[in-house]
């Protein structure tokens, strides 16, 4: 069953945000048990080549999750931008969807849908090459089995979020808190002074999505608050990241190395 079926039958899936071209590293994360694994092509550190890099790294992974009887792990991407040959290329390059950022109207979410999908129900042009090895050339099943979630992380695309969510062909709306942070008024992408705005905002996006009858994901920076999120109903939920937790693990192991003992009472 792959990502878009488990979404379909009711599962929550919870992702994990990459932003290295290492594809060792990408490898083993995808090993790890996660439902989809997100390559960052916006911000991350990677070119195209390291994105397909990264997507075989995912499959390689996937065949462990197999060996241990669990689902492989589809590989997404967030791409650069919206815009045909930005997405295109991730599709080509085998990514079973996309994020795409900075959607502030619904006329902008109509091009993603029209890069993402192939004719009749979209404008993408025909060349998938790494893509054919996992998808076939059924063009119908091709076109069900992509993932198409937009981006709402400004104050325009919250202010237009119920005509982005009825754009046909959107699949989910997925919620960038950095960004919309800072478009709420927050002095920092993580300022906890307009929490009260941003969890109106959290609980506006998923009313839409919901009326709209698609799916709601987030960006959460560790398993703690991915859980938090879970339990608010959120349909896809990511952890984020490779380079953020490898900070956080190298620091944490030089602290405990010079940790002294307390001197005796």
């Amino acid at each position: 069953m792959d990502l878009k079926q488990r979404l379909r039958s009711g599962e929550q899936v919870l992702g994990y945000w990459v932003v290295m071209d290492a594809p060792v590293a990408t490898e083993r994360v995808a090993r790890a048990g996660y439902d989809y694994v997100c390559m960052d092509a916006q911000h991350g550190l990677m070119d195209h080549m390291g994105i397909i890099r990264a997507l075989t790294a995912v499959d390689a992974g996937g065949v462990w999750a197999r060996r241990a009887d669990r689902p492989a792990p589809a590989g997404m991407v967030r791409v650069r931008e919206n815009s045909p040959g930005a997405i295109s290329q991730a599709l080509d390059a085998g990514a079973s969807g996309v994020i795409v950022p900075m959607i502030e109207t619904a006329e902008q979410a109509a091009r993603a849908v029209a890069a993402v999908r192939y004719p009749p129900q979209g404008e993408r042009s025909y060349g998938p090459m790494r893509a054919i090895l996992r998808v076939g050339t059924d063009i119908a099943e091709i076109n069900d089995g992509l993932l198409c979630l937009v981006m709402i992380e400004t104050a325009e695309g919250l202010a237009n979020v119920d005509e982005i969510a009825r754009t046909p062909g959107i699949d989910g709306l997925y919620i960038g808190p950095s960004d919309l942070t800072l478009a709420l008024g927050g002095r920092s992408s993580s300022d906890t002074g307009v929490l009260a705005e941003f969890d109106e905002a959290l609980t506006r996006v998923r009313a839409a999505a919901a009326a709209a009858g698609i799916w709601t994901g987030i960006h959460t920076p560790d398993g703690g608050t991915a859980r938090t999120r879970l339990s608010q109903g959120f349909d896809l939920v990511t952890v984020a990241s490779d380079l953020n937790h490898l900070d956080a693990a190298a620091a944490g192991h030089l602290s405990a190395a010079r940790a002294t003992d307390e001197p005796a009472s």
